[in-house]
């Protein structure tokens, strides 16, 4: 599972011109579904986004995760992330997992996030999505679990 995390002033998620979700200050996490992935691999990667310390802390350090800051948290389902880019001009999507699977695992996730934490927003899968967000610093990590 991979997923690329930025700290935003806000963001949101359209679809078709209508607003579907949306939050302020927190993190938008773009979320790829791999083959091999499993739900423990998705509730592993949901508890590290929460608990990671991108937000600054009163002197200015990043010390503080999305829970101490009250942040929300905006869930995008982002495939392309998973391409194979080692090759050629175009990319590969073989590491993906086929829909059903990244259907199956990207609606656990959003459950488990909001059984977990109670600001959370989510894309939709398989639609074609317009991401508006205010990248904060910019702070963007990219994170890999398997």
């Amino acid at each position: 599972m991979i997923t690329v995390i930025q700290r935003v002033i806000s963001a949101s998620v359209e679809i078709s011109s209508e607003c579907v979700a949306q939050i302020e200050q927190g993190i938008v996490m773009l979320l790829a579904i791999e083959c091999d992935d499993t739900p423990e691999i998705s509730e592993k990667m949901i508890n590290r986004v929460l608990a990671y310390r991108i937000f600054s802390d009163s002197e200015g350090r990043m010390n503080q995760s999305l829970r101490d800051v009250s942040g929300g948290l905006l869930i995008v389902p982002q495939f392309t992330l998973a391409a194979d880019t080692q090759k050629g001009l175009r990319p590969s999507f073989a590491p993906a997992a086929k829909p059903e699977l990244g259907r199956k695992l990207f609606e656990h996730a959003i459950r488990y996030a909001k059984h977990n934490y109670s600001i959370v927003d989510s894309g939709v899968f398989a639609a074609d999505m317009q991401v508006h967000l205010i990248n904060d610093g910019p702070v963007t990590f990219n994170i890999r679990i398997n």
